[in-house]
């Protein structure tokens, strides 16, 4: 993995320290802020995790970074649901867009998934945003039916139709880890 803006530098993935947790608060501003392009001002406008929040997800494993020259410039946070590993948040800062840094997060957390025996991971995402479900699915997931989620994923979809997101359409998705995926 290399940095197009400094070609002999190269991105490091790694998992985040503890100050820089604001860094990575930072990092999910600005990536949220091009949900305005596609009309979700709302999205844009929401608060990101606290730092609280990501230190929760640091203290268990499940928080990792990009950076680039030692800044993080994206991130990961995932954890466990239903049995499965769930990736809870990919953000990348848009300097940093369309190098295949997302996607470079996630394959590593299909390397943990693996390692730590899971046979899927899960999440949750927009139909309909292009670097949302469509994204994902050129990655390997597929759209779960309802009847298809687990207590735990029900419980997530449920907290997010409490706090509107599903104003715009919402899907659950999951990607099998099998021996030749990948």
């Amino acid at each position: 993995m290399t940095s197009g803006a400094h070609p002999s530098a190269p991105l490091v993935l790694r998992a985040a320290r503890g100050d820089e947790l604001d860094l990575l608060r930072q990092v999910e501003i600005a990536a949220g802020a091009v949900f305005r392009e596609v009309g979700m001002d709302e999205i844009a406008d929401d608060t990101p995790p606290s730092t609280v929040v990501l230190q929760g997800a640091r203290d268990r494993g499940g928080l990792w970074v990009v950076a680039d020259a030692g800044r993080p410039v994206a991130y990961l946070m995932d954890d466990v649901v239903d049995g499965e590993a769930h990736l809870e948040q990919v953000s990348v800062d848009p300097s940093h867009a369309r190098r295949g840094i997302g996607a470079s997060l996630v394959e590593d957390l299909v390397a943990r998934a693996r390692a730590a025996g899971r046979s899927a991971i899960t999440l949750t995402t927009f139909v309909d945003v292009p670097w949302n479900a469509p994204y994902y699915a050129r990655l390997g997931f597929r759209a779960l039916d309802d009847d298809e989620l687990g207590p735990g994923l029900r419980a997530v979809r449920r907290a997010e139709i409490a706090r509107g997101l599903d104003r715009w359409p919402r899907v659950a998705m999951r990607r099998d880890l099998t021996v030749g995926d990948r």
